[in-house]
């Protein structure tokens, strides 16, 4: 099987609700610039999202549209990219059920996102087969695309190793000299990970993110409620930036020739918490607003984003097909 002209790249989110600020600086702005570079696949992954909230289901359609949308309104473009909904790729279930024949469960077991989310998620029920086996699936996305780049953050290292392993394995066993499958690189963001306003991984799951919906009254609301040094109890108490939840905010939002004169305001009192918190909130406004308003606009146009999609999945499809064909061939499957 012959390799595409371009690099390929899939990576994916789930829909489990609005996205945050942690998405946009983390994924969907890179994304944006590397559609010039590679040929590129985004999956709105709703398999992945039924691993840890099966139970509720009814918001999953309206969740993809908005996910489109702000996809759509942040600069991903139809035109450079495909956008896809997975489940509407079969081959993707196919490919994940033929390498989960080959995929050691104790390996499964042990990858350490997986025992930090059960611990994290106690409120849900996930012990379960697919959430186990997120991984495999997760590894069958990104191989029947036959994509070398997954941009992913520090917290998904650990899972695209192991889709290498898998791969290999997988062309170890069927190969015959051949690659039915190609093993994928982690493309690291360079932005650093960001906290949610409670101090853990800004997550949709832990209800402490800023949305990419929220608006300006709703970021500051949010804001307003990290910690500081909690050594600062009055308004001219010096402050510590180093142990503060929204210095770290500064150090990511504001310009760098802004960040040292915000750290020396804190440590000699010349400003206040509520101050910087509000400065802090502005300039999350200002990253935000461009795809809060570009969300907006696509959201009126809800009949283009399913004709987006269903064109996207169809490539998607003839893609995978392609690859499927081969690894069916390798396995001796007719």
């Amino acid at each position: 099987m012959s390799r595409p002209q371009r690099e390929r790249i899939f990576s994916g989110q789930r829909p489990t609700g609005p996205l945050h600020v942690g998405h946009l600086i983390g994924a969907l702005q890179s994304w944006v610039r590397l559609q010039d570079e590679y040929e590129c696949f985004w999956g709105i992954v709703d398999w992945h999202m039924l691993t840890t909230h099966y139970e509720d289901t009814h918001e999953l359609d309206d969740n993809i549209i908005d996910m489109a949308a702000t996809w759509l309104g942040c600069g991903i473009d139809p035109e450079r990219s495909t956008i896809l909904i997975q489940s509407q790729v079969k081959q993707h279930a196919e490919l994940a059920l033929l390498l989960g024949m080959v995929s050691p469960l104790g390996e499964l077991m042990r990858l350490s996102t997986y025992k930090d989310q059960l611990e994290n998620l106690k409120d849900k029920n996930i012990n379960t087969y697919g959430f186990l086996g997120y991984p495999v699936l997760q590894t069958a996305d990104i191989a029947a695309y036959r994509a070398t780049r997954v941009p992913v953050g520090e917290d998904q290292v650990e899972h695209i190793e192991k889709a290498r392993e898998f791969v290999r394995k997988f062309n170890n066993l069927y190969g015959r000299g051949k690659q039915p499958l190609l093993e994928p690189q982690a493309m690291l963001s360079p932005t650093p990970r960001l906290l949610g306003v409670d101090g853990r991984k800004m997550s949709k799951s832990y209800d402490n993110a800023i949305n990419l919906s929220d608006s300006p009254k709703t970021i500051l609301k949010k804001v307003n409620t990290m910690v500081t040094d909690p050594q600062r109890v009055r308004r001219n108490d010096p402050g510590d930036p180093e142990v503060c939840s929204v210095f770290a905010y500064h150090r990511i939002f504001t310009p760098e020739e802004d960040v040292e004169q915000i750290a020396q305001d804190c440590r000699t009192a010349a400003i206040g918490c509520g101050d910087c918190k509000r400065r802090c909130a502005e300039r999350l406004n200002a990253l935000v607003a461009p795809t809060r308003e570009g969300r907006a606009r696509w959201l009126e146009r809800r009949s283009d984003i399913e004709e987006i999609l269903a064109a996207g999945n169809a490539h998607a499809r003839e893609v995978t097909e392609e690859t499927l064909q081969g690894v069916r061939e390798a396995v001796g499957l007719r």
